[in-house]
C-alpha cells in the first residue's frame, strides 16, 4: 500500500470510528465501504474493513449479515493474497462479493496508485 493509499485508508477508518462514537451507523458504514475500496487489494486492510463491517452488523442485529461478513473475511483474505478481487466492490452485505462496481471518481487515483506500484 502506498503512503497515499495508507493515509486515505486510515482517514476513512478514523471517520468510521467518529461515526461509531456519534451512533451514526449509516455514515459509519459508508466510510467503511470507502476504506474497503481502497484496501481490498491488501490482506490486512481488507480483513480489517470486513471485521468492522461485521461489528456494525452485529450492533444492527442482522445475524445473516454477520455470517456474510465472516465469510467475506476468509474469502477476502484469500482473494487479496492471490490478487483476485472485484475492483470497486464496497464489501457490504447488500452486494455480491464477486460484483465489480464503479469506483467513485474522488477515489479513482487512490486505487490506481496500487497499479502504478506494480
Amino acid at each position: 500500500m502506498s503512503p497515499g493509499q495508507q493515509e486515505a485508508f486510515d482517514t476513512e477508518m478514523a471517520l468510521a470510528n467518529t461515526c461509531l462514537t456519534a451512533a451514526d451507523v449509516e455514515a459509519e458504514l459508508r466510510h467503511l465501504q470507502r476504506a474497503h475500496i481502497i484496501g481490498q487489494a491488501f490482506v490486512g486492510p481488507h480483513v480489517r474493513t470486513h471485521w468492522h463491517m461485521l461489528l456494525v452488523e452485529r450492533r444492527r442485529g442482522r445475524l445473516g449479515a454477520v455470517v456474510g461478513q465472516a465469510v467475506r473475511i476468509v474469502l477476502g483474505a484469500i482473494g487479496s493474497a492471490i490478487g483476485v478481487i472485484p475492483l470497486g466492490n464496497t464489501g457490504s452485505g447488500d452486494v455480491s462479493m464477486l460484483q465489480r462496481m464503479p469506483i467513485p471518481p474522488d477515489m479513482q487515483a487512490i486505487v490506481d496508485a496500487h497499479d502504478r506500484q506494480g
